[in-house]
This record gives structure tokens, C-alpha cells and sequence, in this order.
């Protein structure tokens, strides 16, 4: 009998990454368990995480052993507004989400909604993509990926804009009778596939962007707050002041949307309604099999590894998945699994900037630590794992599948785990600052004066 963890690495060239093929054979591993109790442990699962971590922390921070922090018990007096030398406890925290607010509104690029939908739906669709990429940035840098390589090939295979080829990409274009076109199948299809890409490369880039809601005030306001808390940022590592841990992680935040705002350049913002191209579409019934609603774990699979075009079926919905995108070839899905990989590295390592912070409890420092180098270490280690099962064969392959499925496994839960602390430290951490952190940055030191 196969082994239900066994992850094939497939050669064609439709093939998706590595975590694709992994993402498949838990499937596998779900039916041959039973799909039913295995949501149920993963669900509970997460949730004992969850609870641990805040337990842990609670205890640690009440431990005994460590020694009191050398400060006044005043140093919170000294926040007084009045002086121009100091900042107050709400002054950090406040500094800190409106910029992690402010870069994440502006980088995330929700596809386009299903028709009809009120606006509270509308706002709630896309705060819940922005809380996405605040709890978990790694899933928005992957998708970003997986659409700006989707977009590329578009754009080359068929001769489309890059405007047009994203716009196709977010599930933009539909037919008369309101069905997505939104696939390589559909611009492929014998009959109907040549009159729509004359019919997509025929829209207007204007008109596409006329969609957009994308403005030059809101990214700018987006900018000068990213740039103004680097420099503060910056002058404080400089002036060696006290960073608080909550800095750190918003560093890390503002450098990882960077990289989403520049996969997503040339994605419309905020589009509401797709264009009407092509002929109609009649629906038949082989294609009338795709469910509206997939399973929770499907969708949150698909969250993080991309859908596969055979599950997606256009002429049985009315919209596109929130993160859907076009399937690429080897060579993109190679490279944007890299650029995943290195992204979740320099977002740990940013984290990592915290090494020497001054911690509540030595416990808590540790922790810290730890939590920095799994952020590093297990998406590298399975990304290096993948290069190496790709150029081998036979029984040895077998085993490197078999071992890279054991760390995927193990993995992913240590790493949700440390995405979690690395949420829940930062916070816990304000209740005992140092006095050098409630000291302002001394900005005369870099004006010019007599």
C-alpha cells in the first residue's frame, strides 16, 4: 500500500512547487485517516498552541528567579507630554500601528469581489486580507509571488499588458453570462480561446485602471509613514537608545510589505466590478461540479500553496477565489518559492535585530530567540530539501520524500508556533520597559547648527 505521506515530485511541466506536491499527499494522508477527525486534531491542535504560548508567557514573566530590571520604578514619569526629550507609552504603540496599519491597507490587492456584495461586505473582505498579512505576511509575499510570475507569462504568452495580464489574473474579466475567465484552459480552448484574447488585449489599460482605487495620497501617506519610523528607527539604533521589541517586529512589517507593494505594482487596487469581454459562455453539465464553497481546509491550503486549475472550474461560479492565481511554469514557481523562502529568512532575521534587547525575563528573551531562528530556519530547510529531492531518483528519492514530509509535517506547526510568540512577546514585553526607551531621539544631533 503507498504511504499516505509519500510526496511525489512531479516532472511536467504543469507541474507547481514543491509545497504543492506536499500540500497534495496531506490530502491523501487526510483520506487515508479519515478527513473528519484529522480537521478536528489539527483544529484543536492549533488551539492548544495557542493556549501554551499565552500560558507560558504568563508564567514566565512571573518568574522569580530573574533579577529586576536597573531602572527607577518613575521611569514611566519621566513620559511627561510636556517634555520635548520624552515619549509616552501610547506615543510607541500608536507610532507602531499606524505604520503597520498604513503599509499593510496599502500593499494588499484583494482580488475582484463577487458581484452584488454591499459595502460592509466589501470592507470586510478586504480587512480581512489585511489582517492576513499582518498575522501571517509570509501567506501575502507567496501570493503576490504566485500572480506577479502568473502575470509575466500572460503577458508573454499572450501578448497582454501587464496591467491587462494582472487584471486576468484577479479574476477581472468575465463573459456575458457572468462567468470568470480567469485560466490558460479558457484562453487555450479551440474554439472560444483566440476571440478571447483579442477580446482581453482590446480593453483599454485605461479603463482598467479607471477601476482602480489606488491613489496618489493614500500610497504617499503610506510611504512618508513607513520612511519616518525607519528613520526614527535608525536614529535610535544610532543614538543607542532602547528599541522595544514591538519596533522590531513593525521593522519587519514594513520591510515584507515593500516586497508585496513591489510584486503588486502594476495590480489594480481595490477593484469592484470586472469588465464584460468576449462571447457568452454556456455552462454544461461536466462543468457544474465545483463547489462554491470548498472545504475549510482546501481554502486554507489553497491560502498558502495556490489553487491547481483542474480544482477551479469558471462556468460553475461567479468570481475568482480570494487567492486565486494563475498557474506557472517551473522556472517561476522555482523562483518564487526562493523569493518566499528568503523573505520569511530576512523577516526573521529583522526579528533576530532583538537578539540583544533588554527582555522582562531571561525566559522571555529565550523564547524570543528561538521563535527568530524557526522563522529563519524552516522555510530554508524545506526549500533546500526540495532543490535537493529535484535531482535525485530511484530508492533515494524515496527517501528524501519521505524526509522532507516528516519536516513539513513537524514543521509547520513549530512555525506557527513561533509566528504566534513572535505576535504575543512584543505586546507582554511593554508592561516592563527600560527608562532608555521613553527617551525621544535627539534630532538636533543631525541639524546643521552653530
Amino acid at each position: 500500500m503507498r504511504s499516505p505521506f509519500r510526496v511525489q515530485i512531479p516532472l511536467e511541466p504543469h507541474r507547481q512547487s514543491a509545497f504543492i506536491c506536499i500540500h497534495y499527499d496531506i490530502h491523501t494522508a487526510l483520506g487515508y485517516f479519515g478527513a473528519n477527525l484529522l480537521r478536528l486534531a489539527f483544529r484543536l491542535h492549533l488551539v492548544l498552541i495557542m493556549l501554551l504560548i499565552f500560558i507560558a508567557v504568563h508564567l514566565l514573566s512571573q518568574d522569580s528567579i530573574a533579577a529586576p530590571l536597573p531602572h527607577p520604578p518613575d521611569a514611566r514619569a519621566t513620559t511627561d507630554s510636556c517634555n520635548d526629550s520624552s515619549r509616552t507609552l501610547f506615543s510607541v504603540v500608536w507610532g507602531c500601528l499606524a505604520t503597520i496599519f498604513a503599509c499593510t491597507w496599502v500593499s494588499v490587492h484583494p482580488n475582484v469581489p463577487p458581484p452584488n456584495q454591499s459595502r460592509p461586505q466589501l470592507f470586510w473582505r478586504r480587512l480581512k486580507m489585511m489582517l492576513i498579512a499582518m498575522i501571517a505576511p509570509e501567506i501575502m509575499v507567496g501570493f503576490a509571488a504566485r500572480q506577479f510570475f502568473g502575470s509575466r507569462e500572460l503577458a508573454n504568452d499572450f501578448k497582454f499588458s501587464s496591467t491587462q495580464a494582472y487584471f486576468f489574473c484577479m479574476g477581472g474579466f468575465v463573459s456575458p453570462t457572468g462567468h470568470p475567465i480567469a485560466t490558460r484552459e479558457q484562453l487555450k480552448d479551440p474554439d472560444l480561446g483566440p476571440e478571447l484574447q483579442e477580446a482581453i488585449r482590446n480593453v483599454n489599460t485605461e479603463e482598467i485602471t479607471d477601476k482602480s482605487k489606488g491613489d496618489a495620497f493614500s500610497k504617499g501617506v503610506a510611504v512618508l509613514q513607513g520612511l519616518w519610523f525607519t528613520v526614527q528607527y535608525l536614529a535610535r539604533a544610532y543614538q543607542r537608545l532602547t528599541i522595544t521589541q514591538l519596533e522590531v517586529a513593525t521593522l519587519a512589517f514594513a520591510v515584507v510589505n515593500i516586497f508585496i507593494w513591489l510584486l503588486w505594482w502594476n495590480k489594480p487596487l481595490d477593484v469592484q466590478r470586472p469588465i464584460v469581454v468576449g462571447p457568452p459562455t454556456q455552462p454544461n453539465a461536466e462543468n457544474i461540479t465545483f463547489p462554491i464553497q470548498l472545504p475549510r481546509l482546501t481554502r486554507f491550503s489553497a491560502m498558502i500553496f495556490g489553487y491547481s486549475e483542474h480544482r477551479y472550474k469558471p462556468l460553475s461560479s461567479v468570481s475568482v477565489p480570494s487567492f486565486w492565481s494563475v498557474n506557472t511554469n517551473n522556472e517561476d514557481v522555482t523562483r518564487g518559492d526562493l523569493l518566499l523562502t528568503l523573505v520569511g529568512a530576512l523577516f526573521g532575521a529583522i526579528h533576530c535585530a532583538a537578539w540583544n534587547v533588554v527582555f522582562p525575563t531571561p525566559a522571555e528573551m529565550w523564547i524570543w530567540r528561538i521563535s527568530s531562528l524557526v522563522i529563519i530556519t524552516v522555510p530554508g530547510l524545506n526549500f533546500l530539501l526540495f532543490l535537493i529531492v529535484m535531482g535525485r531518483g530511484g530508492r533515494l528519492n524515496l527517501i528524501l520524500n519521505t524526509v522532507l514530509s516528516v519536516i513539513v509535517l513537524l514543521g509547520f506547526p513549530l512555525y506557527i508556533a513561533a509566528r504566534l510568540i513572535l505576535i504575543v512577546l512584543p505586546l507582554t514585553e511593554l508592561r516592563s520597559l527600560p527608562a532608555s526607551a521613553f527617551v525621544d531621539v535627539n534630532w538636533s544631533t543631525y541639524i546643521p547648527h552653530i
